[in-house]
């Protein structure tokens, strides 16, 4: 006997719609590894109605005041509460995340976030009218930059997309999203919430895989790409990007680095490396996978995070005492696995680096000792559940170490020592630095890294000025 798989469709104009010229793809639950659902694989066709339905759209939203968007935001954040367990069952059946952790741990802060916009939209600021040339005043305006094309990562679908259209939207912008090819579905039920309390084509969604990104990328009418993913896939984007001069916003990897000194509280420090390590089973470009420990209390540390990480449990998405769920696919458990397969001959796997499990794309706690800053696991996002030690004997290697890699997002500082923590703040070329503490984020926080790993920021009233132009405005008095 077959199950019938379940429809999900684009959302285009305020229509659910299938892709134009009717091609599918299967998504499957990575608990299981067996398809539950089809979504749109969508063409040329389909990416020119969103952005023509959005560019449509535009000047009406454009017009409203920012206490009609505020209003709109704070309905959408209202209906998200009202409709949390569904957002939840299709958010945890598409991704395999723990049900009651993301309940506790992403929930919220979604709601946070949107609530935040909400009134981020009603405090734009900029420099005061006044008459800088004789006979003259000036002024600024701030401006929507208009259609917003936006690409949601899989690993974080649901707050990734409240993180894409939340700022765009409060500051007067149109939106055509495109979610993962591997993560749809919750994209699907935030458009139907979205297409209740918004304008038709405020916010549009197309569901396809990285042609279907192209084409949104590529197209003549939007002034603006934002897009959350790896290295690969932002330089391709801000190429593309660059040939007829879009605004990029790219929120790309990282290789956090999470630095122990000998004077840190040793007991919180494994607690928080372990949890944000491990969170989401490793697939966060903040998470807490590159740890450099003070070479006098190495040992003790490398001990304690072994049996620390031994302990954490990885199983059914409906126990409420695991700590993560699966890997995103059988392509990315593939890829993890093999920065174990290839490991030196000088590294040793303290515990995990197995597959957990038969079904589904389960990886074991996984930590890893004895490396080199060379190693390509150091130097490279696993983006998977596995935290690897190293040992630094002083104050500045461990800062040229840590700076040593591509990445540059998020760092962390384990010290009692106040002088020494506002130093490494200073020296580590992250654009997160967190002191006794690794990944919490608030939405007046900006969010977003330096060099490879993108540019322009996430949360805050940073990210919706980065969905805002500037203009000069001077008149003869």
């Amino acid at each position: 006997m077959t199950t019938e798989l379940r429809r999900l469709r684009n959302h285009i104009d305020g229509e659910f719609r299938d892709a134009a010229d009717g091609r599918t793809t299967e998504v499957v639950d990575p608990a299981t590894g067996t398809a539950f659902a089809v979504a749109p694989l969508s063409g040329a066709g389909d990416v020119d109605a969103a952005m023509t339905a959005a560019a449509n759209a535009f000047p009406g939203w454009r017009d409203t005041t920012p206490a009609a968007r505020q209003l709109a935001l704070l309905r959408i954040a209202d209906a998200f509460e009202r409709r949390a367990d569904e957002l939840l069952a299709v958010e945890c059946e598409n991704t395999g995340k723990p049900l009651e952790l993301t309940r506790q741990e992403e929930l919220p802060m979604m709601l946070e976030q949107i609530r935040f916009f909400a009134g981020a939209a009603r405090m734009l600021e900029g420099k005061s009218a006044g008459e800088y040339m004789e006979g003259m005043t000036s002024f600024v305006r701030r401006e929507p930059v208009g259609v917003c094309a936006q690409v949601a990562p899989w690993n974080y679908p649901m707050m990734m997309a409240v993180w894409k259209f939340a700022p765009a939207i409060a500051a007067g912008n149109t939106v055509v999203l495109k979610p993962s090819d591997t993560t749809p579905a919750s994209a699907v039920l935030i458009a139907e919430i979205l297409g209740e309390i918004l304008p038709r084509g405020v916010f549009n969604m197309v569901c396809g895989d990285r042609e279907t990104g192209r084409l949104m990328v590529g197209h003549p009418i939007p002034a603006m790409v934002s897009i959350t993913g790896s290295i690969r896939a932002g330089a391709e984007v801000a190429a593309s990007a660059a040939r007829d001069l879009k605004r990029v916003h790219l929120e790309l990897g990282g290789k956090a680095p999470c630095v122990v000194f000998e004077d840190a509280d040793l007991d919180a420090a494994v607690e928080g490396i372990r949890d944000a390590g491990f969170f989401n089973a490793g697939q966060d470009c903040t998470a807490a996978t590159r740890v450099l420990v003070h070479e006098s209390i190495h040992d003790a540390f490398l001990e304690a995070l072994t049996k620390a990480a031994a302990d954490v449990r990885t199983g059914d998405p409906a126990d409420p005492d695991i700590s993560y769920g699966p890997l995103n696919s059988a392509s990315h458990l593939e890829k993890v696995a093999g920065f174990i397969d290839r490991l030196p001959a000088h590294a040793r796997v303290e515990t995990g680096g197995r597959r957990a499990g038969e079904r589904g794309w389960w990886y074991a706690p996984t930590v890893v000792s004895g490396l080199r800053q060379e190693d390509e696991i150091v130097q490279q996002e696993v983006f998977g559940p596995v935290i690897t030690v190293q040992r630094f004997p002083d104050e500045a290697t461990a800062v040229e170490w840590a700076n040593g890699v591509d990445y540059a997002l998020a760092s962390s500082v384990w010290t009692r020592d106040h002088a020494r923590a506002m130093r490494m703040s200073r020296a580590l070329e992250f654009g997160c630095v967190w002191i006794n503490t690794h990944i919490p984020l608030v939405g007046e926080m900006p969010h977003g890294g330096f060099g490879k790993s993108g540019y322009g920021k996430d949360l805050s009233a940073y990210g919706l000025e980065d969905y805002t132009r500037i203009k000069h405005v001077m008149t003869a008095l």
